[in-house]
């Protein structure tokens, strides 16, 4: 089946770049990555939970290092399981009441890093993770892009049976409540979507970057657009541009790809942002 897909990306792609498998790996799962990161990262920037996703991303460090620890082999398990509950974590204490979301954020993203530190660290073992600090997407598996392609349409599948509970519920809670809608139950499905996502991907993408290419698609989206329809369909073809466009120029100016891709998303963000300031006057 891949060489197969490799066969077409190599006829419809004439390009130096096409002729090697790491690199089809990598538009491969930037073309499977890209929606997801468009669609999530909508309901992000509209609830305001940038640093929610950041935090996420620092917790990875200590699912790994708990991994380490206990023995597993694949530090997948070890990330999805701790990022599960250091993400319900959070939506429960912020749900209490007791202090600010940044605040309680802030104290998890810190502790989260600080603790996957120490855990590494033990015997001087950390640089053998650093490369998770980065991520790698030229790394990634014929078999790791399969499994982006399952949870992509699970996503999208999730999203439209849920998309307007899901909205409501982080818009207006009293609202929603009075429509009968479970807004906790439906707070928690979306956490744990972010919580999945993040962990997922952070090994091809990097803690350092994670977060970055989940907002600035959705923030440059909301720039120019007026309607919800509109602002999720740009922000999928701004991550899909900023995603394919800094694969390529990394390859050539042989940078690394995550870091070439986030200044492609940043660019965007920044001409979008002017265009938006502009029209306004």
């Amino acid at each position: 089946m891949i060489n197969t897909i490799y066969s077409i990306m190599e006829t419809i792609l004439p390009f130096e770049w096409a002729n090697f498998n790491f690199m089809k790996n990598a538009l491969l799962a930037i073309i499977l990555i890209a929606p997801l990161f468009g669609l999530t990262g909508t309901m992000i920037v509209n609830n305001k939970m940038s640093f929610f996703s950041d935090a996420l991303g620092h917790s990875a460090l200590t699912g790994i290092g708990i991994g380490a620890l206990i023995g597993v082999d694949n530090y997948m398990v070890s990330m999805i399981g701790f990022a599960l509950l250091f993400a319900l974590c959070i939506s429960e204490i912020i749900e209490s009441e007791t202090s600010s979301s940044d605040t309680i954020i802030g104290v998890f993203s810190s502790t989260g890093i600080a603790l996957g530190i120490v855990l590494l660290s033990i015997n001087g073992g950390f640089s053998k993770y650093s490369n998770y600090l980065i991520g790698d997407i030229l790394s990634i598996t014929p078999n790791e892009i399969a499994l982006l392609f399952f949870i992509l349409i699970a996503t999208i599948i999730l999203w439209f049976l849920a998309f307007n509970k899901l909205m409501l519920s982080s818009l207006n809670s009293d609202l929603a409540y009075s429509k009968g809608v479970n807004v906790s139950l439906y707070k928690n499905i979306f956490v744990i979507i972010i919580a999945l996502l993040v962990t997922v991907t952070i090994k091809w993408i990097g803690i350092m970057l994670i977060n970055s290419l989940l907002v600035l698609p959705a923030a440059s989206a909301r720039n120019v657009t007026r309607s919800m329809k509109s602002y999720h369909i740009i922000s999928i073809i701004f991550s899909l541009f900023s995603g394919v466009t800094g694969l390529i120029i990394s390859y050539y100016w042989g940078s690394a790809a995550g870091g070439t891709i986030v200044l492609v998303s940043a660019v965007i963000f920044f001409v979008t942002f002017f265009i938006n300031r502009f029209c306004k006057k």
